[in-house]
């Protein structure tokens, strides 16, 4: 009997397996792919926008090359606090369902089974992309994923999005030999581009070097071609590749599956306890992003990471720790 289980080996699931050895737990970490494995799945070399020190865990220094860290040093170093605190990591092994009660819980995997005083689901967002759901977009020229801009070299590139990851696959595509249209359903750019992105992506709007249209839609995606309502007129574009940067979600359909009730306000977020993060299903906890439903944006690895302290002092003691300072802030800047 395990004391528990965690589902997801990402930043914050590790954040936990961690966080139960101080609290002297034995725990054993089960995810469906890699070791952080969002992270893998994100743009190679792409810069984190926090410093390395706010996304450390278990108070592991985080060594970079550079003032913030890039994409591949954090999947190294992830990878080194996993194999330096001797974490059990049962990996491409997916978690199917959880069976029993809270002090007697059986996990079933697609490998077998495993019985668990607690469970934490630590699962996040990146691998179910919010669908456009136009017709084409199961073509093989559609992507929700953009990882880096060489196959793009000399196509006609259309990227659906206003926000970060829209930005920078425009920007990339654009610089390396791409003719890149930006379709826009809004009226405009986010604010929530980040500062030094912004600017640039206006400017190469602004000389033409980016084709950008605003309050558009994709209405159907074909072969050679995106269709697309912009200004109330149907268009179609000449197209070989769409990359659609329109977000992530998590896995409702697991985490209902397990019993957890998700609420019906606007971001649908799963029900916890904001203290303990243990969910409506007794002994099944969750941390990270997956608890803020489509909010995607609330919980990160920075904030995330201490709903490992929250979450193992409860199992272990009954009772939540205190926020530490670092902790506060994250809570008032909420």
């Amino acid at each position: 009997m395990i004391d528990v289980v965690i589902v997801g080996a990402g930043p914050v699931g590790l954040a936990c397996a961690v966080r139960a050895r101080r609290e002297g737990l034995e725990s054993v970490v089960f995810d469906k792919g890699a070791i952080v494995n969002s992270l893998v799945g994100y743009p190679a070399n792409m810069e984190f926008f926090s410093t390395p020190e706010l996304i450390e865990i278990g108070g592991h220094p985080f060594p970079t090359t550079g003032y913030k860290p890039v994409r591949e040093e954090a999947i190294e170093y992830y990878r080194r606090v996993a194999e330096t605190e001797e974490l059990t990591l049962r990996l491409y092994e997916a978690v199917r369902r959880v069976d029993g009660e809270k002090g007697a819980f059986r996990v079933v995997t697609e490998k077998g089974i495993l019985e668990a005083r607690h469970v934490v689901i630590a699962i996040g967002f990146f691998d179910y992309p919010n669908l456009m759901e136009v017709p084409g977009e199961d073509l093989p020229k559609v992507t929700h994923y953009y990882k880096e801009p060489y196959p793009y070299a000399g196509q006609q590139v259309a990227v659906v999005g206003a926000r970060n990851s829209a930005a920078k696959a425009a920007l990339d595509c654009y610089r390396h030999g791409a003719a890149v249209t930006l379709i826009v359903r809004a009226p405009a750019l986010s604010e929530k581009i980040k500062y030094w992105i912004k600017p640039d992506l206006e400017n190469r709007i602004k000389e033409g070097s980016i084709t950008a249209l605003y309050d558009t839609s994709v209405e159907e995606i074909t072969e050679t071609s995106v269709v697309v309502r912009t200004s109330g007129a149907r268009r179609e574009i000449e197209n070989d590749w769409v990359i659609a940067m329109t977000g992530y979600h998590p896995d409702y359909t697991f985490l209902e599956g397990l019993g957890i009730d998700i609420g019906r306000d606007l971001h649908c977020t799963p029900v916890y306890d904001e203290r303990s993060f243990e969910t409506s299903r007794p002994g099944i906890y969750i941390a990270g992003t997956v608890c803020g439903g489509y909010l995607t944006s609330r919980w990160f690895i920075e904030n995330g990471r201490f709903h490992a302290r929250q979450i193992m002092s409860h199992i272990a003691t009954g009772s939540t720790a205190d926020l530490d300072l670092e902790e506060r802030h994250w809570k008032t800047a909420e």
